[in-house]
């Protein structure tokens, strides 16, 4: 990490402790706190990929509300669901919560095949199709999010836009493959996908990856500058419980009211499909924004990552090389780790926020 990012990332983490803490002293009982008197900072521009459903909901509400970023864009991809309906719920949640966000229609299938490794149909137990939220009132712009990408990261300043995909990579491996040059202003991206001891799709494979294994493999063997990713085993450690879900409830906000009803259903579809014991779920995609804001919610390990796009056991698991048995350098930091407390902190507090226009 250069001293710039380390710079700005430790200034966003002592910003944000600093909220949390206000937060919780008002929850508590106590009185507000009196804002210090602070210099203006800019905030951390980021664009959001994801292929909505519940989990890319909180994350695109928390990159909507949080004070420390500014979410300048939402790409849709093809995932959860199709991306009729990813794109549709990308849109009802930015009307729900009140924000004017572009939106842009991306990749309806994977790069190279014609559907996923094993054809699915239909929305899972965790995600539906259409979200719990009233019809989109906005329309999606008539750039392509590939188009869209390829065109901002084309401009010097785009290198202050952290990339931050949290569904399958079609889109941005389709603007590398496109428009390689974009690689000079495309110089971060965290992504939420992958897996080192657990798989979700398969045993061997996290879905983000595993529903388009080409184009992970392109991602990881792009060479952008820093690569963090966020996998399973990060996310499994930061779960969200149905009580954490009730105090999100309370907060009697648009994204709170939201984020419970989103976090209950995953809680339910876990305990159900995964056999979980513990009424809890993992939240994956906001775990990934949060980190940008707070690094010290994840705990991470440089390693080289590859995809495996053969193999009917193995297609679509990331290779973690820790022990330079390839001898290529590390591509990535990996999380391996994840504050569970904080990151409840850190939705409790951003969820609670409602946007500008609504008389926050």
């Amino acid at each position: 990490m250069d001293n710039a990012t380390g710079t700005r990332r430790g200034f966003l983490r002592a910003a944000g402790m600093a909220g949390i803490a206000g937060w919780a002293g008002l929850r508590a009982g106590g009185q507000a706190p009196v804002p210090a008197v602070r210099a203006a900072r800019p905030r951390q521009k980021i664009i959001l990929d994801v292929d909505t459903g519940t989990d890319d909901a909180v994350a695109l509400m928390f990159g909507a509300l949080h004070p420390d970023l500014e979410l300048v864009g939402a790409t849709t991809v093809n995932g959860n669901v199709g991306i009729e309906f990813t794109t549709e719920n990308t849109l009802r949640v930015f009307d729900h919560i009140g924000v004017k966000v572009p939106v842009y229609r991306g990749m309806g299938s994977p790069i190279v095949r014609s559907d996923f490794p094993t054809p699915r149909s239909g929305g899972s137990a965790f995600h539906g199709q259409h979200l719990d939220l009233p019809a989109a009132r906005s329309r999606a712009s008539d750039t392509d999010a590939v188009d869209f990408l390829i065109q901002t990261y084309s401009r010097p300043e785009a290198r202050e836009i952290i990339l931050v995909p949290v569904g399958p990579l079609s889109n941005v491996a389709m603007a590398l493959k496109r428009a390689p040059r974009i690689l000079e202003n495309l110089t971060e991206i965290v992504l939420m996908g992958g897996a080192h001891d657990m798989g979700n799709v398969t045993a061997s494979a996290e879905f983000n990856v595993w529903a388009d294994p080409e184009a992970a493999q392109v991602v990881f063997r792009s060479g952008v500058a820093k690569l963090t990713m966020v996998p399973l085993d990060a996310t499994h450690k930061a779960q969200v419980s149905r009580e954490d879900s009730a105090r999100l409830r309370a907060l009697g906000t648009p994204a709170g009211t939201a984020a419970a009803t989103f976090i209950d259903r995953r809680i339910q579809g876990y305990m159900e499909y995964d056999r979980q014991a513990r009424a809890a779920a993992p939240v994956h995609d906001a775990l990934a924004v949060a980190s940008i804001v707070n690094p010290a919610v994840i705990s991470t390990v440089e390693a080289n990552v590859d995809v495996e796009t053969e193999g009917p056991l193995t297609v679509g698991r990331t290779v973690l090389d820790r022990r330079t048995r390839s001898n290529a350098k590390p591509n990535a930091r990996v999380a391996l780790g994840a504050d569970e407390p904080l990151f409840v902190r850190m939705l409790l507090e951003t969820l609670g926020r409602t946007a500008p226009a609504a008389g926050a």
